[in-house]
């Protein structure tokens, strides 16, 4: 079945949206400044406010959710008018996890190279496949294996070119070891939010925007609170900053005033995230989590190319065959192989009809349900 445009327009939104995100993350992990108290000059490294930064993006959608919401209130419009009744609280264990899994993931990118950091996302798909299967009853079409299949086959050449390029050995074998494991973790973590949304937003018709603010509240409370105890605990060769503790906030801002263009880096990744999220839920809802999952793995090519634009990193000629495995994945997975095959005398698979069913229909309760 065909894109529609504005489901076009979602996977494009979310497509550049998370690649300008990712880039003006490395933007501000590049930057070095003096810290508080007279501090020797040092790499902006603070993952955990960071996220919270992020979470402060997709608050900001909640903002947004019900600024349309009064604007509709005496118009025939229905499409932000309250849906059936839910508790709030249902978003707490897919903020949990996005918490966790970009905590984890920030805290690696500090461990590893850039290139390990993109190469390893990809394993989100092959979680994301597995549990939408297992969880919520999909069935997946063997084309749209193979498509997932390729995508991971892509994405492990195109880091494995930047693993041959050389690097500047900053970091020890086991730092590299211990934060590809950190991605591999989070990954699971992430696939297991994917998972949540769709069978959340299926099931009780949330409107996305509102849907993504309400665990940006959660996640930026949370993660806001956490920052007090972490300011305290010491964390050797994980830690960034000069005290050596898990994260630093105060650090973090003395850098942002010694040097402007760290603020500018955090508020392009504020406002893309906003974006992005709302771009992710809203094809999460539309196609499925699996298709928001290929869409997201797709950010490495765009984010290599625009960093061999920069001169972050050097071309390697594995990456054009990456590039190439990556096109043939995306193909596979959204069906562009299929007016080639429809020439050939065969019949119709059963499964391909219900890639675009709603997965949580039919008998099954409400999560809210307490009857």
């Amino acid at each position: 079945m065909a894109w529609t445009k504005y489901q076009l327009f979602l996977a494009g939104l979310m497509l550049v949206t998370g690649s300008i995100n990712t880039l003006s993350a490395k933007w501000a992990d590049n930057f070095t400044a003096e810290g508080c108290g007279g501090s020797k000059e040092h790499s902006f490294q603070h993952p955990f406010l960071q996220a919270v930064g992020m979470f402060l993006g997709e608050f900001s959608c909640l903002a947004a959710f019900y600024l349309l919401r009064c604007r509709a209130a005496g118009q025939s419009d229905s499409s932000v008018d309250p849906q059936q009744p839910f508790n709030p609280l249902l978003f707490l264990p897919p903020a949990l996890c996005d918490m966790t899994g970009t905590s984890l993931m920030y805290v690696a990118l500090n461990m590893t190279s850039a290139s390990s950091f993109q190469m390893l996302r990809g394993a989100v798909i092959i979680f994301t496949g597995l549990f939408s299967v297992a969880f919520l009853g999909r069935r997946l079409v063997l084309s749209q294996w193979l498509g997932i299949l390729a995508t991971i086959a892509g994405l492990v050449v195109v880091g494995l070119a930047d693993l041959l390029s050389k690097h500047d050995d900053q970091h020890k074998l086991s730092e590299v070891i211990t934060g590809d494991l950190l991605i591999i973790m989070a990954q699971i973590i992430v696939a297991i939010q994917m998972v949540l949304e769709e069978k959340f937003v299926y099931k009780h018709n949330v409107h996305p925007l509102r849907a993504v603010g309400t665990e940006g509240l959660f996640g930026f409370v949370i993660l806001s609170l956490l920052l007090v105890p972490m300011y305290y605990i010491p964390a050797s060769s994980f830690s960034g900053n000069p005290r050596g503790t898990l994260e630093d906030a105060l650090d973090a801002f003395c850098q942002v005033g010694r040097q402007p263009l760290i603020a500018l880096a955090l508020l392009g990744n504020i406002s893309s995230i906003a974006f992005f999220n709302f771009a992710g839920i809203s094809v999460t809802k539309e196609l499925s989590a699996t298709t928001r999952m290929v869409l997201d793995s797709l950010r490495t090519v765009v984010i290599w190319a625009v960093s061999l634009a920069l001169g972050w990193e050097a071309f390697h000629a594995l990456q054009i065959l990456g590039f190439l495995i990556l096109l043939m994945g995306t193909a596979l997975y959204n069906g562009l192989h299929r007016p080639l095959l429809a020439r050939l005398p065969r019949s119709r698979p059963l499964a391909e009809e219900g890639e675009q069913e709603r997965l949580l229909g039919g008998t099954r309760t409400p999560i809210n349900d307490t009857s």
